[in-house]
């Protein structure tokens, strides 16, 4: 059995044109480090991040406390959502939710940005059989990588899920076997 355990990022303060680089806030620093906590002792053999920031951040707690190197990984990077045209954030959301092939100029399709974060996470499932992994993401893709396994991870998921937020998935033979959530609002 393989176990992932997917963090989504604490809070970040949004900064236009800084998606790459923005870390976290205060509040987003105490949450890393309950992060941490939870996570302390799960056993963890390994980190792997997006290479955005905030990810990075919401992990290096943990790394530290284990003496492991984050590994970054440019395909579990969130998805470029483009310009929305005048729909909100959330309405652009929820289009390409429901529509799998439709991109906003200069965004991903939930099928492209899905394509490339499933091809990295199998990547990293070859890679450490047996082992528990963390994965450092953000919510949309996260999203998109567990509904390529099992389709109720959608929209509406995604919308429940929390800044940070903590899933344990176990793989077998590549296929996932079960999820659960384990980060709880302090």
């Amino acid at each position: 059995m393989t176990t992932f355990y997917f963090v989504r990022h604490a809070d970040s303060p949004f900064l236009e044109g800084k998606e790459r680089s923005r870390g976290l806030s205060a509040e987003g620093s105490i949450a890393a480090v309950r992060v941490k906590d939870m996570l302390l002792g799960e056993g963890i053999d390994a980190i792997i991040s997006s290479s955005y920031q905030r990810a990075k951040d919401t992990v290096q707690p943990l790394a530290d406390a284990l003496g492991l190197p984050i590994t970054e990984q440019e395909d579990l990077r969130e998805r470029e959502v483009g310009d929305y045209q005048g729909h909100s954030f959330l309405d652009a959301k929820k289009i390409l939710f429901q529509d799998p092939t439709t991109s906003f100029p200069g965004g991903e399709s939930s099928k492209s940005a899905q394509s490339r974060a499933v091809q990295a996470l199998k990547e990293i499932l070859n890679m450490h059989i047996g082992k528990r992994v963390v994965i450092g993401t953000h919510g949309d893709i996260m999203t998109l990588m567990l509904q390529h396994y099992d389709q109720r991870f959608d929209y509406h998921f995604w919308l429940g899920t929390t800044l940070p937020d903590i899933y344990r998935a176990e793989f077998e033979e590549g296929q996932l076997v079960n999820i659960a959530r384990l980060w709880n609002e302090p």
